[in-house]
C-alpha cells in the first residue's frame, strides 16, 4: 500500500528570546493504514493521537527544535514507543523546552527514514535553526520544509541561532534543486512548490532578511 500524507493543524504559543507568540503549526502524518510517522510533534499530543488512531506511530521525526514543533514530542513518544529524531545541532534548543528529556536518536544529512512506503531523505538545510533539516519523498513528489521554506520565502532569522545567510545558501543549494514540481509542505501556513518559490530567490537576497 502506497504511502499517504495527512495534516492537522495545532495552536499553541512560540517562545524565543524572551518573547511569546501564538502559532498555528502544521503537523504532517506520513504512512498508510497501518503505520505512520509523525513530523512536528506541535502543542497537542492528544489531537495528534486521534489522527493516527489505531495505527502504529515509528518515528517523530522534527524538523529543528524551536518550542512550536517539539513541544508535544515527549508526551507523544511516551504514550506511543515512538522514537524522537533530531539533529544533534539542535540539542542546545531542545534543551530550552526539554531540559530533562533527550532526543532517542540523531538525524543525519542523507539519511532516509522509511515510513510504510515513503522514503524520507534527510536534507540538512540550516539558518532557521542550526539543526533545521527538511525530508525530502521523490516517491511522494512531496519535501517537509519545517520552517526553512514557506509560500513566499525562507523562514526568519531575526533570533537567536538563526542567519541569514546560511539559509539562503540551504534553499538555494538544498531545495531549489529538487525538481520544480515538488510540493513543499512546511511547518506553518500554505504549501506551496520548489519552482514557485524559485522565481523569487534573488528578490529575498536583495530584500535580505
Amino acid at each position: 500500500m502506497a504511502a499517504r500524507i495527512e495534516h492537522l493543524v495545532t495552536s499553541g504559543q512560540f517562545t524565543l528570546d524572551g518573547g511569546t507568540w501564538d502559532v498555528d503549526n502544521n503537523v504532517w502524518i506520513v504512512g498508510d493504514d497501518h503505520e505512520v510517522v509523525v513530523i512536528d510533534a506541535a502543542h497537542d499530543a492528544d489531537a495528534i493521537l486521534r489522527a493516527i488512531g489505531d495505527r502504529r506511530l515509528t518515528a517523530i521525526i522534527c524538523t529543528h527544535a524551536h518550542n512550536d514543533h517539539i513541544d508535544a514530542a515527549p508526551e507523544l513518544a511516551d504514550r506511543t514507543g515512538a522514537t524522537i529524531w533530531l539533529h544533534p545541532a539542535d540539542l542546545p534548543l531542545w534543551k530550552q523546552t526539554h531540559p530533562d528529556r533527550d532526543p532517542d536518536a540523531h538525524l543525519a544529512d542523507g539519511q532516509v527514514i522509511e515510513a510504510a512506503g515513503a522514503d524520507l531523505k534527510v536534507l540538512h538545510t540550516p539558518g532557521h535553526a542550526p539543526g533545521a533539516v527538511c525530508l525530502y519523498d521523490p516517491g511522494l513528489g512531496t519535501v517537509f520544509t519545517g520552517d526553512t521554506l514557506f509560500h513566499g520565502g525562507p523562514g526568519a532569522t531575526g533570533r537567536s541561532y538563526s542567519h541569514f545567510p546560511t539559509i539562503i545558501d540551504s534553499i538555494r543549494d538544498r531545495l531549489l534543486t529538487l525538481p520544480p514540481e515538488t510540493t513543499v509542505r512546511t511547518g506553518h501556513g500554505d504549501s506551496t512548490t520548489i519552482g514557485a518559490e524559485a522565481a523569487h530567490l534573488e528578490e529575498w537576497i536583495a530584500r535580505g532578511h
